[in-house]
């Protein structure tokens, strides 16, 4: 039987029409991006937000990870869960946009997404990556890791409010995927939210530290796939082996935790932290933390660097306000006195080191360009108490507590000082 033309065209064009659907098919995967490629293409600087929840829309946890290849250097910005603020992606009882509570409120309410978002407005970063780890995942990626190596001071023999039992071993110790949800979640009576803020914030560290210790075993391509099913991210499980890959060379030993600081305020009825300066505070000390990991010699992060700080002037309070803003960004206060009198006009800062590029860069972070080298002889160590610090830093009338006000300029940033009565440190 014979086939009519019309069958044989038929088949021609649906011939054609499957070839153009393959060849389509084939280069849409051709020019398909890697995300993570695409990223350090355009930005050096990886950032990933990494969310622990307790598997019920509330956020344990949240951290901002910074992670620099060329150096392989990092830093994690702690999110508080009681950062307060006006939230935009919050509706109010009225139902208007807008809506002062709690940041976790956002992730809650709103997902990772719109959390993501309002976190890139707290720190002024572009946040390309996201990754959730519910608590009990959690514990199955540490015993698939082999353990969390974290420190816990003393021995925890306590229960919690539904009649949990906690028990936790001291010191230095390698703890199982049940033990470290153990340390995530107990607190005692004496300890604060801070205390707990703290060990989460240090589980993040352990994490990361066990990623680099398993890498041959975690990037065998057969493996991968189990370890990924323990996070949810917002790409695909090809681009997240490559960019767990990339920090899994992260220098953990020198990784740089950062800590907020704010005023503690009561808005209905909940302890809210709201960052001082209005939230600018945040943004420079991300800024700087950035600045010193892309730097050349990456000086900012080869150690902590010690200031003493006195104040010089008549305005009560100075120094503590300003331990807390040098805290934020990573220094170790040694302490805060008056100086040897009370009328210095201007701001100094001594370097006791002799290194001009990390004065340089603490005197960016006040703005104070008034630095006098005077570094310390060997033989002096122990008997001047200059020998115990890095840089010392003496306040001047020019200094509005936050900045130092360039000669006859009047400060727009007072209104926004810290006031001294509401100070409280959150590490």
């Amino acid at each position: 039987m014979s086939i009519s033309r019309e069958k044989i065209s038929a088949i021609f064009l649906g011939t054609i029409l499957l070839i153009v659907v393959a060849v389509g098919a084939i280069l849409a995967l051709s020019l398909r991006t890697d995300p993570v490629a695409e990223n350090l293409k355009n930005d050096q600087v990886v950032k990933i937000l990494f969310v622990l929840n307790d598997g019920k829309n509330n956020a344990l946890s949240t951290d901002v990870f910074v992670y620099y290849p060329v150096s392989q250097k990092g830093a994690l910005f702690n999110i508080l869960g009681n950062t307060g603020a006006i939230y935009q992606s919050l509706e109010s009882a009225e139902g208007r946009s807008g809506r002062v509570d709690r940041i976790d409120a956002v992730y809650k309410e709103k997902g990772i997404n719109t959390y993501r978002s309002e976190i890139e407005n707290l720190t002024s970063l572009s946040i390309p990556f996201s990754i959730e780890i519910s608590l009990s995942d959690f514990g199955d990626l540490t015993d698939l890791l082999g353990g969390m190596k974290v420190f816990v001071p003393s021995p925890v023999d306590a229960s919690g409010s539904n009649g949990e039992r906690w028990l936790l071993p001291s010191g230095a110790v390698t703890l199982d995927g049940d033990k470290i949800q153990t340390y995530i979640q107990y607190i005692l009576p004496e300890e604060t939210d801070d205390d707990q803020d703290d060990r989460r914030q240090n589980v993040m560290i352990a994490l990361l530290a066990a990623i680099k210790s398993n890498r041959s075993v975690m990037f065998n391509k057969k493996n991968f796939q189990t370890y990924a099913s323990k996070m949810k991210s917002n790409i695909e499980t090809n681009s997240l082996y490559k960019l767990l890959d990339e920090i899994s060379n992260v220098d953990t030993e020198r990784l740089n935790p950062q800590v907020i600081t704010g005023s503690i305020r009561y808005v209905d009825g909940k302890k809210l932290l709201f960052p001082y300066y209005d939230g600018q505070l945040i943004k420079d000390v991300v800024k700087q933390t950035v600045n010193s990991l892309v730097s050349e010699n990456g000086i900012m992060q080869s150690r902590v660097y010690v200031v003493d700080i006195q104040n010089g002037t008549s305005v009560q309070g100075l120094a503590r306000n300003t331990s807390a803003l040098l805290q934020s960004v990573g220094y170790d206060i040694l302490g805060t006195t008056n100086a040897n009198r009370n009328d210095y006009e201007d701001t100094v800062i001594i370097n006791h080191i002799g290194n001009a590029e990390v004065a340089k860069a603490l005197g960016d972070f006040i703005h104070c360009t008034n630095i006098v080298d005077e570094e310390v002889k060997p033989e002096e160590a122990g008997l001047d108490s200059a020998a115990t610090v890095d840089f010392t830093i003496i306040l001047g009338k020019d200094f509005d507590g936050r900045y130092v006000r360039e000669s006859g300029k009047k400060s727009t940033e007072n209104e926004n000082e810290i006031p001294v009565e509401e100070l409280e440190k959150v590490e």
